[in-house]
């Protein structure tokens, strides 16, 4: 059994003494009042922090997750140290970096001798449960009763997996996940037992299907088309400088991530079969249609919905110039994404009306982020990857009640990273030493003078691969952010943020950023060097790469 604290041990056996001896003193009420919190912990999959209305209102309202900011704490600065889902997923859950845990990519296997924390938390007297999308293995270590996704799932009438087996639930996804976790609540937690609910959704993730009554209000929606939707990838505008340094940056220029170029009309716009034949479309997706997992009057509903919205892109096509085929399939992606999240904060609702109304508010910790961000139309994208804000910063949301002030917000640097060595001290479980991160909960009592990081580190790895994002490192401090592209191409990346929050001007080669550039180099190296990540483990992680089928 791995090492737990002093204190819950304590705790514990104090709990049943009282409760044996019939000791009603005042000491032993505090001690008995003070066992672990549970912890609620929900995760969606890419839920782009502009689409929660705690952050930016300008695209959907998230009533039930902004309750969480409200009656709690929001993280401005929280990010992630390599936006790709399941190398995120393995991050939380080993409190180690992708280089460390091996889950450098969607493609390489999760090594199961990684000790995770539902582990602990379970051998420190935790019950411990998980519904929804994981996203890699298929018997998460340390569970005592889950229902998972296999591999990414299905949105309509999905497959999950379980303990006794496989099997397919008929409904739309989101909801489900939220039966399933209402039903652990209400019939299978043991009240003698602290619990660590571990709630993860699918939605948002491609190809963005919403439940069948958001369909009708959302595809009629209109959404402000962000300033960077045209970029044209220049980074570098000063004519001056030598034609040896690239003016424009190769890496985004190279990425197939285009709203316009390389997302589809069919999967993702959600054009029907017989107009893509029409227009001399082919696309070859899993999944597709959409309707491929529908049962009849589920195909019916979507059909009535989206045919129509087929037949006037047909009528319009030919007219369209690119600018208008950029922003219409920009709007199509935001009407289907948008209302796969409407329904997410729904569902979080029903969650959180529970909580509240079942007497388990005050005792629960409850925590809201996604495995990265998103691209909602910046930069002329979708998808993450890049350490550019969108992806690289993630939502995250905390409410624990009489230890956060409610209505907080939190601009220190924090990663998932972070996540397992927080919930272990949350729950007075002492975190395994090789574990990388950092507690958190410091800065959710206020107490920021403890708080002593003040950068964090990146990696990505993919490449080549879905999307074609190069394999780039970088430090970002709350001013300052340098990456360095490597593999193919050697270039490095300054962003200002202070002064250009869209990461648009490369100030790499602008001499007066040179000292910046060698702080910051300098600092890079100490973080690789503190998170032992080298130029010799990415020629191992490129070689295994090469060597992959």
């Amino acid at each position: 059994m791995h090492q737990i604290t002093r204190r819950f041990l304590f705790l514990s056996c104090f709990a049943v003494f009282g409760i044996l001896s019939g000791c009603k003193s005042e000491e032993d009420k505090i001690q008995i009042d003070s066992k672990p919190p549970n912890i609620l912990f929900i995760m969606s999959d890419d839920h782009a922090y502009q689409a929660i209305s705690a952050y930016d209102d300008r695209l959907i309202q998230t009533p039930n997750i902004d309750r969480i900011a409200r009656e709690g704490m929001l993280f401005t600065n929280a990010s992630v140290t390599n936006s790709i889902c399941a190398p995120s997923r393995a991050v939380i859950l080993t409190g180690k970096h992708s280089h460390i845990n091996g889950k450098i990519d969607n493609i390489s296997p999760f090594d199961t001798t990684n000790v995770t924390f539902p582990q602990l938390f379970r051998e420190a007297g935790y019950q411990t449960a998980m519904f929804g999308k994981l996203h890699f293995g298929n018997n998460p270590k340390g569970v005592d009763e889950f229902m998972i996704l296999p591999g990414q799932g299905r949105y309509y009438n999905p497959k999950f997996i379980t303990k006794e087996g496989d099997t397919i639930i008929k409904g739309y996804v989101t909801d489900i996940i939220t039966d399933q976790t209402l039903k652990w609540l209400k019939e299978k937690r043991n009240p003698e037992k602290p619990f660590l609910l571990m709630y993860f959704h699918k939605a948002p993730h491609r190809s963005w299907l919403p439940a069948p009554r958001h369909y009708r209000e959302f595809t009629q929606k209109k959404f402000p088309l962000p300033s960077s939707l045209f970029d044209d990838y220049k980074r570098v505008h000063d004519s001056n400088i030598s034609d040896s340094i690239p003016k424009y940056s190769t890496a985004a220029k190279d990425a197939e991530m285009s709203i316009l170029a390389h997302m589809t009309l069919g999967y993702d716009n959600k054009v029907n079969l017989q107009t893509l034949n029409q227009l001399g479309v082919k696309e070859d997706f899993m999944n597709w249609p959409p309707t491929s997992n529908m049962d009849e009057q589920q195909s019916t509903i979507w059909d009535s919905i989206y045919n129509p919205i087929s037949a006037d892109f047909l009528e319009r096509y030919n007219q369209m110039s690119t600018e208008e085929l950029m922003e219409w399939k920009y709007q199509r992606y935001m009407q289907d994404y948008l209302g796969c999240i409407a329904g997410v904060d729904e569902n979080v609702g029903r969650v959180l009306d529970y909580i509240e109304d079942s007497g388990l508010e005050d005792k629960t910790v409850v925590v809201y982020t996604s495995d990265q961000g998103f691209y909602l139309g910046e930069h002329g994208w979708f998808d993450k990857r890049f350490m550019y804000n969108e992806s690289f910063k993630t939502p995250l949301l905390i409410k624990w009640p009489n230890v956060i002030t409610p209505n907080t917000t939190q601009e220190e640097m924090v990663q998932n990273l972070d996540f397992a060595q927080t919930f272990l001290e949350m729950a007075g479980i002492v975190a395994p030493e090789d574990m990388q991160g950092e507690s958190i909960v410091p800065l959710l009592k206020g107490e920021n003078h403890l708080w002593k990081r003040d950068a964090i580190y990146y990696h990505y790895y993919e490449y080549p691969g879905v999307h074609m994002v190069k394999r780039h490192y970088g430090i970002a401090n709350k001013r300052y952010k340098l990456m360095h592209f490597y593999y193919d191409i050697d270039e490095w990346e300054l962003y200002d943020l202070e002064k250009d929050p869209q990461e648009l001007n490369n100030e790499y080669y602008n001499p007066e950023y040179s000292e910046i550039v060698g702080e910051l180099k300098t600092k890079l190296k100490e973080l690789r060097l503190k998170y032992k990540d080298s130029d010799s483990l990415n020629q191992k992680f490129i070689n295994q790469y090469s060597e992959e089928p």
